[in-house]
């Protein structure tokens, strides 16, 4: 099943907005009902590929037929950019400046090879495509020009569970719950749940260092892929043979994060753990977002680490974004911040360290809430996304943005981050509601996740990307880091270089450059592109 192409997700689990919800935006933020309705996929003006017929029987004869080699409307446009909301709302107004010219299926590591020696031939640039649900831009290549978009969702196979070493070789497109269906036969589970759970694939959450919402417990998933095979216009890369070792620079790293700028991932050797007995969720109360975020340090540095934790500021706890299945159903007495818990594992190892950590909440000023709030949360885990669309569809801007940094700069970050979205916004003319949660501990640090919401005013992709900016000005300035799970895509490009130093961004694209010397590979993506622009042209 495909995801909706101008939404989140599938259709039939998306629902309009409550009047109460919608009367609380007109108020508080002058939010007004749209003038039109979003055009129909059919209503799309999508030009003809500009690519020629020689070139398209290459690529089907790369990937077994032409049945793996599309260049409908239909298929050109459900590859279109990805699922920001400036990419949403773009699409939803017929914009397809960034269609790509063919979208190919291939079904292995040697057909992707074969489909990177056509696009070599022809100077054609290469989007990898896995979920399609990059919030950063990593799906529009930055440079004008007909691309392929190369979607994996046919690398789609468990490949070997090795239940001694407890690992397992996961191919690229596998999505999300099926690998967690394929490896629960076998009794084990990734244990890497983000919010985009449920249409994101493993070779996505590679390329972007994805980071999943019991990482407390289980870890990013970066901390779990053990071995990587790459596809790259100059041939194979496989890195990853002992679960650690002193042989040099990590390859692996090299190639986590990267988002398809260094070659297309195909096959993920990760970490599994066994299928847990027993999963506990439950809500705590702290008096303010300080005092809950010095009660999950403690937890984090000292123990024991809950396999969930999650903490929101007073906005989101009052909104009810913390359980978004219960968006503004929030009760005079919801105040403060609530923390969500949650343990993962055997029975008595569960009971034991819920137990523990209960003590310390207690002793951090924390006030349980009970089981509730915590079913509720994981039972809404993955809703968010489809809120986002509810509250476009009734005339508002929604947004989300996330970064990272030490807990020692962690209030400072919060504060610079919080002021600048609000001033940016104000002096826009549509002052907004800003929101956050702690989403990751470390022993060192944690995320900070910000949800915004305003009105849409004249021209909301216009109106958010200097909100965007002064926040990336704001993250940078404050020590934090310009993304701690969505990636760098082109959002965040420029930031990103600034924040890995001239020098080291001239390391990466010395790679890039030996990986991908044509420069097919999603330019301008993570690293600035060096090719010129070329324009849109027929190909023989």
């Amino acid at each position: 099943m495909d995801m909706l192409w101008s939404g989140w997700g599938d259709p039939a689990e998306a629902a309009p907005l409550p009047d109460t919800v919608i009367g609380l935006l007109r108020d508080l933020l002058g939010v007004k009902p749209r003038d039109a309705e979003p055009l129909r996929l059919e209503e799309i003006a999508v030009p003809a590929t500009p690519l020629g017929a020689e070139v398209l029987a290459e690529l089907a004869a790369a990937v077994g037929g032409d049945a793996h080699v599309r260049t409908d409307a239909e298929s050109r446009v459900r590859h279109t950019r990805g699922k920001s909301t400036p990419d949403l709302l773009r699409i939803r107004a017929g914009d397809v400046a960034d269609v790509p010219a063919v979208v190919v299926l291939p079904a292995g590591h040697e057909e992707v090879l074969a489909v990177l020696r056509v696009c070599s031939a022809h100077r054609l640039t290469v989007v990898p495509f896995g979920g399609g649900t990059s919030v950063v831009g990593g799906l529009a290549p930055g440079r004008r020009g007909p691309f392929v978009a190369l979607d994996l969702r046919r690398t789609d196979r468990l490949v070997d569970v090795d239940p001694v070493s407890r690992t397992a070789t996961l191919e690229a497109g596998l999505r999300a719950p099926e690998a967690e269906r394929l490896l629960a036969e076998h009794g084990f589970t990734l244990g890497h749940f983000p919010q985009s759970y449920e249409w994101a694939t493993i070779g996505g959450f590679a390329a972007a260092r994805s980071s999943g919402q019991a990482s407390a417990g289980y870890g990013r998933f970066d901390e779990m892929v053990l071995g990587l095979t790459v596809a790259t216009p100059e041939g194979t890369l496989e890195t990853g043979r002992a679960p650690r070792s002193a042989a040099g620079p990590d390859l692996r790293q090299l190639i986590l994060g990267s988002e398809g700028a260094f070659g297309v991932i195909t096959s993920v050797t990760v970490r599994v753990r066994p299928q847990p007995a027993t999963r506990v969720y439950e809500g705590w109360r702290f008096a303010s977002f300080e005092e809950g975020g010095a009660a999950l340090r403690r937890l984090a540095q000292d123990g024991p680490r809950p396999t969930v934790l999650r903490l929101s500021d007073e906005t989101e706890t009052l909104i009810g974004l913390a359980q978004p299945d219960a968006i503004g159903a929030a009760a005079p007495q919801d105040t403060g911040c609530l923390a969500i818990v949650g343990f993962e594992g055997t029975e008595e190892d569960t009971a034991h360290r819920r137990e523990l950590a209960s003590a310390i909440l207690r002793e951090c000023g924390g006030t349980p809430a009970g089981e509730e709030p915590g079913e509720r949360w994981a039972h809404g885990r993955y809703s968010a996304p489809y809120l986002r669309d509810a509250l476009l569809d009734a005339g508002a801007f929604a947004e989300t943005l996330e970064t990272a940094a030490f807990w020692s700069r962690v209030p400072e970050l919060y504060a610079a981050v919080r002021t600048a979205l609000n001033t940016a916004l104000t002096e826009a003319g549509t002052p907004p509601l800003v929101m956050c949660h702690i989403s990751h501990v470390y022993e060192n640090g944690a995320s900070l996740y910000f949800t915004v919401v305003s009105a849409q005013g004249e021209d909301p992709v216009a109106h958010w990307a200097p909100a965007k900016a002064a926040a990336n000005e704001a993250i940078l300035a404050a020590g934090g880091t310009i993304s701690h799970h969505h990636g760098v895509g082109t959002d965040h490009r420029d930031w990103y270089v600034r924040e890995a130093g001239e020098l080291g961004v001239e390391a990466l694209l010395a790679v890039k450059r030996r990986l991908d010397p044509g420069e097919l590979l999603n330019p301008g993506v993570l690293l600035p592109t060096g090719r010129p622009t070329e324009p849109a042209a027929d190909r023989p």
